[in-house]
């Protein structure tokens, strides 16, 4: 099960680590709403479905436990395998990039404030206090984004778990 799960988390590093690549090629992109909640679905299905094919491999039967194992191991992995891609590209191949994203994601969000009708001293206190934040490709808050991720990512998975948990009637 734990070699099913590793092999899923991989997979989903790959994409991760593609999807993030093209991110970077198109910076725009990592600006938009419903590319971030693209990768935050990706992620949950690719949790649920490695808990799923764990429960197969079990007979159709698989403990909360072992649900929540397969599906976190899948998840840290995939993450751990994108954070590490983040990391390198924004810091050693092109620390640049990740001024101009930085640009780029306060001039979205001054837009979007716009478009929700926040009033102009909100818009300026927000965008300010963005600009004044440390560069968030930096490897520590990388990893302190990484760490925020997977506690989120953990209650998600408890109640994957929950619901895909079967016991095993001959055993009880």
């Amino acid at each position: 099960m734990k070699s099913l799960a590793t092999n899923w988390g991989l997979y989903l590093g790959v994409i991760l680590a593609l999807l993030g690549v093209i991110g970077y090629v198109n910076l725009d992109l990592l600006t938009k709403w419903w590319f971030g909640i693209s990768m935050l679905i990706l992620i949950i299905v690719f949790g649920i479905v490695s808990a799923m094919k764990s429960k197969a491999l079990q007979g159709g039967f698989i403990s909360f436990k072992l649900a929540f194992t397969s599906f976190f191991i899948t998840v840290a992995l995939g993450l751990v395998v994108s954070t590490f891609v983040t990391i390198v590209i924004y810091n050693f191949v092109d620390p640049e990039a990740a001024v101009t994203l930085k640009e780029k994601i306060i001039d979205s969000q001054a837009e979007m404030m716009q478009n929700f009708g926040a009033p102009e001293e909100a818009i300026a206190k927000a965008l300010e206090e963005f600009e004044a934040q440390e560069n968030m490709f930096a490897i520590g808050q990388v990893l302190k984004s990484l760490a925020f991720q997977l506690i989120g990512y953990i209650i998600v998975g408890l109640i994957a778990a929950l619901v895909i948990k079967k016991n095993n009637p001959d055993e009880a």
